[in-house]
């Protein structure tokens, strides 16, 4: 039995490879069903955030070779170039990953609230998918738990700090009136709420909110008084916006270098601000070429961030020992699991010779047989044959020298050295 961690993420790979290696929505179920299918992969999910593709897994052995050479194939592109910037964690240093990542001790942004959320939708999925399994599943459950107790017991998610709070702290920097600025936000989920909601705390009035479908951009809207548009729209109300921000799933960009030409000559060149939080990329990388355009991406908020997490270091030592004392009562959990099988398995054994000498004795009794006689007979019967199993590996154990079996004998059977007296 082995648990797997294995991926990348914003520390390891760039956006252009992790782009690449992102998995949408409508592919998770399939790719699970199929990894489990062409590897030897037992259980699986599949975390895939903006900065983030990462797989968990049991195997009865480790092989995540066969996982990477998997992933590179699914999203076609070569093993050598994802094995330069992927990691694989194993047993317990993957379970520490994991209760690392769904603390918020491993994002970009330090304690970001936002991860535990989006790793209990990858163990949602997996379960529609049904490739979680009792193992998988109890390591998640642990690992929310965990993640739980540090949010709880640190100040580690306090001064609230997300990609979408470093978006906007740049704006508010390049922008000296916030309030006289007006924002388009391209996508309606949860990314791009939290945006909406710390502009308006910043006292931006005027926000439209540009969505694929108009039901969930009129949600969004009425909560902030904004206004709610489709995607085919934003081409008429781009010219509009001092702020761009973007977050949406879609694999091809929405933004393209000639739509933000046409609306800057509408603007008269007045400068704008934006950012691409989208993986893969929502806006085209050629925008950032264009004069009075400032485009940054998630990778480019590393500074922002930096700046914002300073409140937040002396509470991640507390974190990463909560961190590691779940992961060390998981394993033992884990291990204790394991003694529960082979008991359950030794006192099914037993209960087969008591139940086989038991029916000896009834019938020797019913025969006429002295009482006395049966008794003594199911005495040894059944001690003799409870102890031949064991008696026969000691001593193939001890003959080849395994000496350290006799040692574990004594205190498996809580016996001591020597004769025991009475």
């Amino acid at each position: 039995m082995a648990f797997l961690a294995l991926g990348i993420n914003h520390k390891t790979a760039s956006v252009d490879v992790r782009e690449r290696v992102a998995f949408t929505p409508d592919q998770m179920v399939e790719a699970l069903r199929q990894l489990c299918r062409v590897t030897p992969t037992r259980e699986a999910a599949i975390l895939s955030t903006c900065n983030r593709s990462e797989l968990y897994l049991q195997q009865d052995q480790v092989e995540a070779d066969a996982v990477l050479a998997w992933l590179a194939n699914y999203h076609r592109l070569s093993l050598d170039e994802l094995k330069a910037c992927a990691y694989v964690h194993v047993d317990d240093q993957a379970v520490r990953h994991m209760m690392r990542v769904a603390s918020g001790l491993d994002s970009l942004v330090l304690g970001e609230p936002q991860i535990l959320g989006q790793m209990k939708s990858a163990y949602a999925v997996a379960r529609e998918a049904g490739s979680v399994g009792p193992l998988l599943g109890r390591l998640f459950q642990a690992t929310f738990s965990t993640a739980k107790t540090v949010r709880t017991d640190t100040a580690i998610g306090e001064n609230p700090v997300s990609v979408a709070f470093a978006a906007v702290s740049l704006a508010r920097q390049i922008f000296s009136n916030l309030q006289r600025s007006q924002a388009l936000l391209i996508g309606a989920g949860e990314t791009i709420t939290l945006v909406a909601r710390h502009l308006h705390e910043q006292g931006v009035k005027k926000i439209v909110v540009a969505n694929r479908t108009l039901e969930r951009a009129s949600a969004l809207a009425a909560e902030l008084g904004a206004h709610a548009i489709l995607l085919a729209d934003i081409p008429d109300e781009l010219h509009n916006s001092d702020i761009v921000i973007s977050s949406t799933a879609s694999q091809l960009p929405i933004l393209g270098k000639g739509a933000v030409e046409q609306a800057l000559k509408r603007r008269k060149h007045k400068p704008m601000f934006m950012v691409d939080i989208a993986v893969p990329r929502d806006i085209e990388p050629q925008v950032g070429e264009l004069d009075d355009v400032y485009l940054y991406t998630v990778d480019d908020l590393h500074e922002v961030v930096a700046e914002n997490l300073k409140s937040r270091q002396g509470a991640a030592q507390a974190a990463e020992e909560l961190v590691a004392a779940g992961t060390e009562d998981f394993m033992q959990r884990l291990r204790e699991l394991a003694a529960v099988d082979v008991l359950k398995a030794y006192r099914q054994h037993a209960e087969r010779i008591r139940d086989d000498e038991l029916s000896k004795a009834q019938r020797l009794l019913a025969n006429g047989g002295s009482a006395e006689d049966v008794l003594a007979q199911l005495a040894r019967g059944l001690t003799n044959k409870l102890l031949h199993a064991p008696s026969v590996q000691l001593k193939k154990l001890s003959a080849e020298g395994r000496v350290e079996a006799l040692s574990m004998a004594q205190e498996l059977f809580a016996l001591h050295e020597g004769t025991e007296k009475p």
